[in-house]
């Protein structure tokens, strides 16, 4: 029997980190395993729960959340972080996806999306916010935001024509469920494409590479 995904809610703002705390527990497959509401409480109990996944706000009253994820990476521990935001901090959200932060989810997000989001993170794929997605794709065609700098355009190796209509379901925010069904493919055949797609690009996440293929003419942002 597979065990539950465990979670670690960091966040300020006492009535948002209940509502997810209350939703999480809520949830069959999902066990909360602690909440905090600062910075350094969140670092001490990521290292004492390690949890699966870590769904984390950048703006904590004692610091910034992306050294959630710097713990993380120093610590190689195996927690995905998601970051939680409100809409219109796309530039903080933009640089902690760049950090290593795996998707992003709107803190007004409804039950079905933060829970969905967390099990599709587990389950390999990087949620985003549909309407987050769209307003990347707005924002990069002014292209007033720094490059990543992970790898060059003349290194990175082609995608299929195959991977390139997948990434761009996935850069209008379809879950790769969505995907598998516009497409007459299953969900596993949707989550190898994308890893294929990661793997190329040179990114870890769905926003970071909707970010580069925008950049590099990939994907339009013209519809």
């Amino acid at each position: 029997m597979q065990s539950n995904t465990s979670v670690l809610v960091v966040e300020d703002d006492t009535s948002t980190r209940e509502r997810f705390s209350r939703v999480i527990s809520g949830h069959p497959q999902l066990d909360l395993v602690g909440d905090a509401g600062d910075l350094a409480t969140g670092i001490e109990l990521l290292h004492e729960l390690t949890p699966d996944v870590l769904l984390m706000d950048l703006d904590l009253p004692d610091g910034n959340g992306m050294s959630l994820i710097e713990e993380i990476e120093s610590g190689d521990l195996k927690t995905e972080a998601m970051v939680i935001s409100v809409f219109g901090d796309e530039r903080h959200v933009i640089r902690a996806i760049e950090a290593g932060a795996g998707g992003y989810l709107l803190k007004d997000g409804g039950a079905d999306q933060i829970t969905n989001a967390i099990l599709q993170l587990v389950a390999g794929g990087a949620p985003i916010s549909p309407s987050i997605a769209k307003h990347l794709l707005k924002r990069f065609r002014h292209d007033d935001l720094p490059a990543t700098g992970k790898t060059d355009e003349s290194q990175m190796e082609p995608l299929t024509t195959r991977e390139q209509e997948i990434l761009n379901f996935v850069s209008y925010g379809y879950t790769a469920q969505e995907i598998g069904k516009k497409n007459d493919i299953s969900i596993h055949t949707v989550n190898t494409h994308i890893r294929n797609i990661y793997s190329k690009l040179a990114v870890n996440s769905r926003a970071e590479a909707i970010m580069k293929a925008v950049r590099h003419g990939i994907i339009k942002t013209d519809n």
